[in-house]
């Protein structure tokens, strides 16, 4: 596979050197054969993972809490409509 790095670097909008291409290219191609490496490989019946180490979610459990007041609310809201804050329309 041939890989175009000034192609690349303009879709980047980046400027790079001739030394600079030289070495990316080294570096990409490295990459490329690992991939086809890792292709190889059979992993007929093992089930897919998200993350190579157990996480866990750290987040608090959701509380029901008495929100503030509709007047409080709005009462620094640059513009309001009703009971709402009123935004520019985005289209």
């Amino acid at each position: 596979m041939e890989i175009n790095i000034k192609y690349l670097a303009n879709l980047c909008r980046i400027f790079l050197t001739e030394s600079e291409e030289k070495k990316i290219k080294k570096d990409f191609e490295k990459i490329l054969q690992y991939i086809s490496q890792l292709q190889k490989i059979d992993t007929e019946g093992v089930e897919p993972s998200y993350h190579v180490i157990p996480i866990t979610n750290v987040f608090r459990e959701d509380k029901i809490e008495e929100s503030l007041p509709l007047e409080e609310t709005l009462k620094n809201a640059p513009s309001k409509s009703n009971n709402f804050f009123k935004v520019p329309k985005i289209i």
